[in-house]
């Protein structure tokens, strides 16, 4: 499947609602689609001691937060480095209330200009193969925001499944530590109850896959989300999908996104 122009995603939902699932799926039918993840980016520069990633594993020694402003630098560097994002000296900056805010042209096939971001104006790529799902952040609608001064998402996917569904799938999902192997009660039970079948060893069940941690997370994740998808919204970029399992959204999703976006 191509894509007739760049495709700049976010999927939103819930946890456990499958986004993980999803974006392999997208990647896989759209090959131009490309995965940019925060916290791969951030876990990357910590590892090979980029002086962005010292910076960040110091606040982190220290219990701080990673402030947004270094995310934003790092989603930078990694589409600069794809040749995706440039800075444009000279460019022209955008002006309020200007028919023309959302698009000017900066002299270049296939880019266009961006407002300022710390002094230094922006074009992005409006090539397909500049396409890519952004993962962990934007989480808010004020990093949104932000986001939106580097340059702007074209898509927000809000996938929904009802937190009934949700908290059986996931509460029910026992893990076999030393090989990764996922037993669900529901589904895809162990033959011996909480033991691995090819060790015989035991189960256990991840903090996070525990009804009271899923619970709190949920809440945490809806006081966060309405704002940001009201904001989505607003831009009228945001495109909703229900179902109860990732079989039943997939199909849905490859439609939506063919059509907005395939050759």
């Amino acid at each position: 499947m191509t894509l007739r122009k760049a495709a700049r995603l976010i999927l939103v939902g819930a946890p456990g609602v499958g986004k993980g699932t999803q974006t392999e799926r997208m990647l896989k039918r759209f090959p131009q689609l490309s995965s940019i993840s925060s916290g791969d980016l951030l876990r990357d520069n910590v590892r090979n001691r980029t002086p962005l990633g010292i910076q960040a594993e110091h606040l982190m020694s220290t219990g701080a937060l990673v402030p947004d402003s270094m995310i934003l630098r790092l989603i930078r560097n990694a589409l600069t480095t794809r040749g995706w994002l440039m800075p444009k000296e000279g460019a022209q900056a955008f002006t309020v209330n200007s028919v023309a805010a959302d698009f000017v042209s900066s002299g270049q096939d296939n880019f266009v200009t961006m407002p300022p971001v710390a002094d230094t104006e922006y074009a992005y790529s409006e090539d397909p193969d500049a396409s890519f799902i952004l993962d962990g952040f934007p989480r808010n609608a004020a990093q949104a925001a932000q986001l939106a001064a580097l340059l702007p998402i074209n898509m927000v996917i809000h996938i929904h499944t009802p937190p009934s569904i949700i908290i059986d799938r996931i509460c029910n999902r026992w893990t076999h530590g030393p090989s990764g192997r996922v037993y669900n009660t529901t589904f895809n039970a162990p033959k011996v109850d909480g033991k691995d079948d090819i060790t015989g060893e035991p189960l256990t069940q991840r903090n996070d896959d525990k009804p009271e941690v899923w619970k709190a997370r949920l809440k945490s994740f809806e006081e966060q989300s309405l704002p940001l998808l009201e904001h989505y919204d607003k831009q009228g970029i945001l495109w909703k999908v229900e179902g109860n399992s990732s079989d039943e959204i997939t199909p849905k999703l490859f439609t939506e996104f063919q059509r907005r976006f395939g050759a």
